[in-house]
């Protein structure tokens, strides 16, 4: 993908290797790959699943849902791509010739793709609007949640899932921001963070606005309820003995994640594999930085 100033990005797999050993693929396993995102999973599954082995790939953006059909059209009919979200599996396998599946995996967050687009919002370092949307056919944006909604319910965002201290200060620079105009640009919301937050003019550590544009993007796509509702709908739907594979980036995903294993683990539902998450070498750090935060865990469904 072509990003400002012509520099094009590849969308790098985290966790390529341990995702595919984790899961034990052989040939005719059948996989949903929930977030197919560019595909660079679905294709390593579908290379270890030939010859007759199928893949569901699912993904609310038609961007990267573009991007996946063309980079694995070398499988032909193996592999099915279906604008959804997830937590919707069981209705679309219904709906679709698919069949049953023993396994599936869930790449959590947002990709490279989304994140180096300027034209989407998702990063503070691009001058674009305020959008934050993985489905952009819903209504729901970031700009309106921060021009819209009452102090107290953007404050809240900010606290439940940017766990960010200075909100109440953020929140009020926003509004006295608002006075006379809408904030309609991913970068003028991050300035504005910026000039909020103590120490944020220093340049030292990540930049102040980080907590902030997460909890935006989460609250947006309602990240959490996905994969809360998600993963009970995967796990409905997968056969016995079907391994699913789950990679987080930040602590409140995975806590989601640790929870769902644990409580299906209790009650004799899920045999967890991953008795602590395994989590990028320092070769695929220093390779890809932005897979430093991933962890991957994995149960398989009794």
């Amino acid at each position: 993908m072509t990003v400002a100033g012509g520099e094009t990005k590849k969308h790098l797999p985290v966790l390529l290797n341990e995702t595919v050993e984790a899961l034990k693929l052989r040939s005719g396993t059948n996989v949903v790959d929930c977030t197919v995102g560019a595909g660079g999973h679905a294709a390593a599954i579908l290379s270890q699943t030939t010859p007759n082995g199928r893949l569901l790939g699912l993904d609310l953006d038609e961007t990267a849902l573009e991007t996946a059909r063309r980079n694995l059209d070398v499988f032909g009919s193996r592999a099915m791509l279906v604008r959804a979200n997830y937590r919707d599996v069981e209705q679309i396998l219904l709906s679709t010739s698919f069949g049953s599946f023993q396994a599936a995996v869930l790449d959590l967050g947002f990709s490279s793709l989304e994140i180096d687009d300027p034209t989407r919002g998702f990063s503070f370092r691009f001058d674009g609007p305020l959008d934050m949307r993985y489905d952009r056919t819903q209504e729901l944006t970031a700009a309106e949640i921060v021009n819209s909604w009452p102090e107290d319910e953007l404050a809240r965002v900010l606290v439940e899932y940017g766990e960010e201290r200075f909100a109440q200060r953020i929140v009020r620079a926003i509004r006295t921001a608002n006075r006379g105009h809408h904030i309609v640009s991913a970068s003028e919301l991050a300035e504005i963070v910026r000039s909020a937050v103590p120490g944020g003019r220093s340049g030292k550590g990540i930049h102040p606005a980080t907590k902030t544009f997460q909890a935006l993007r989460i609250a947006v796509n309602d990240e959490l309820g996905n994969i809360q509702f998600g993963l009970e709908a995967v796990f409905q739907a997968i056969d016995p003995g079907g391994r699913l594979a789950v990679i987080s980036f930040h602590s409140l995903e995975d806590r989601v994640v640790k929870k769902f294993f644990r409580e299906k683990g209790l009650k004799k539902e899920m045999t967890v594999v991953t008795k602590r998450p395994l989590v990028p070498t320092r070769e695929e750090v220093r390779t890809n930085p932005r897979s430093r935060s991933a962890k991957l865990r994995v149960a398989i469904k009794s």
